[in-house]
């Protein structure tokens, strides 16, 4: 059996088409340095065991560890380690995403590989037993590979100001690139339904995006023409759904819509048809959803995050809220992000789309890996090897 070698190895703990802003940015990487001509794998695991464990998409060839058993947002898998050092050893440059519990075994035994890696957010977990060892173990793995990689990319300087974290990252070479976003303007409005206040939401329905909050100050709009659109996956998200929980909090009020997930062109109209963004995060790293809310002129009200902040203060179009801001309070952000001119969301979304658009993102990101490797031809190494 043929062994590929390839230009980049790519390793995260879930790939499309599971929904989130780590896959997606993954998913961008491994795609766009592909049309550029390099070989990549991505090496993620079986996270649906319908999904075959090896299979080629968009001419990236991708890797599926099966899951002995899932635990929270995380899972047991041995095969991840294994086939993430072989398909390493085979590549001119290993890219691990973090955080990740096997991160510290990913980046050891896998030869002269260089690594470089990207580092998402601190790890967050809903109250249990297992909350504080998890978390523990994660973030000891987290700062052995950091300490292991030769580069490591983040989405702003700003993220890690209170990162458990920040002690490693500094002694490191950090490189600050916003997570990818898709122009999604020119949509059609097919989700509105009246002239009133449409406010949106778009990700993964979970406990640490607050949509409960958000369906909360939303039922104190005293309008029955608002709408609330709730959009995203529900189903199939790693550590549980809260769909029931925003349920509850949405009953007796037939003024919100729960979409469930969009993908293509669905995404444009949805921003098309929303005015104001709504994201209270307990935890936010960048937030590729309110970024691409504000490229469309959308305001997006969110938490004064490290790093979840950042679409909003680099663009001036929207509202942060405190952290522990009462449900009132995030009410009254709404109506002022929805009186945000059109002039202002104008600018905003010109600058918006200049900062954080795929091609520039896709730019530098191979600019830096080349540093690393990822264009430096190894000697000896051949197309295909017995």
């Amino acid at each position: 059996m043929s062994e590929r070698r390839y230009d980049l190895a790519i390793a995260l703990n879930y790939y499309h088409p599971y929904l989130s802003g780590v896959a997606r940015t993954a998913k961008v990487v491994a795609e766009g340095l592909t049309r550029r001509g390099h070989r990549v794998a991505v090496v993620t695991t079986q996270h649906d065991n319908r999904l075959p464990q090896r299979e080629e998409l968009n001419g990236v060839d991708v890797y599926r560890a099966p899951i002995v058993r899932k635990i929270g947002r995380g899972y047991f898998s041995p095969a991840m380690t294994r086939i993430t050092r072989d398909v390493a050893r085979r590549s001119r440059l290993l890219h691990v995403h973090l955080p990740m519990l096997e991160a510290a075994l990913l980046v050891r035994g896998i030869g002269d590989t260089p690594v470089v890696t990207r580092y998402h957010i601190d790890v967050w977990m809903p109250p249990s037993l297992l909350r504080a060892p998890v978390t523990r173990a994660v973030n000891a793995s987290v700062s052995s590979a950091l300490k292991a990689s030769a580069a490591v990319t983040i989405n702003s300087h700003d993220q890690i100001v209170r990162s458990v974290h920040r002690a490693t990252l500094a002694d490191a070479d950090v490189h600050a690139l916003p997570a990818p976003c898709t122009d999604r303007r020119g949509g059609t409005a097919r989700y509105r339904e009246t002239a009133g206040l449409h406010i949106g939401f778009l990700g993964r329905v979970v406990a640490d995006k607050g949509v409960d909050r958000l369906v909360r100050a939303f039922r104190m709009v005293d309008d029955p023409d608002a709408r609330l659109l709730i959009a995203g996956d529900f189903e199939d998200v790693a550590g549980g759904s809260t769909i029931d929980v925003v349920r509850a909090a949405a009953a007796g009020d037939d003024r919100v819509r729960i979409l469930g997930p969009l993908t293509g062109s669905a995404l444009d109209d949805f921003y098309a048809s929303i005015d104001v963004f709504g994201l209270p995060s307990v935890v936010e790293s960048f937030g590729q959803a309110q970024a691409e809310a504000i490229m469309c002129g959308v305001p997006s009200v969110t938490v004064d995050l490290p790093g979840g902040r950042l679409p909003v203060t680099e663009t001036g179009l929207g509202v942060l809220i405190e952290r522990g801001a009462s449900d009132a309070e995030l009410h009254e952000a709404l109506l002022a992000a929805a009186d945000i001119p059109a002039q202002r969301r104008q600018q905003a979304a010109a600058k918006a789309l200049r900062l954080f658009g795929t091609d520039r993102f896709l730019d530098a990101y191979e600019e830096l890996l080349d540093e690393h490797g990822l264009d430096v031809p190894v000697t000896g190494r051949e197309e295909e090897v017995a």
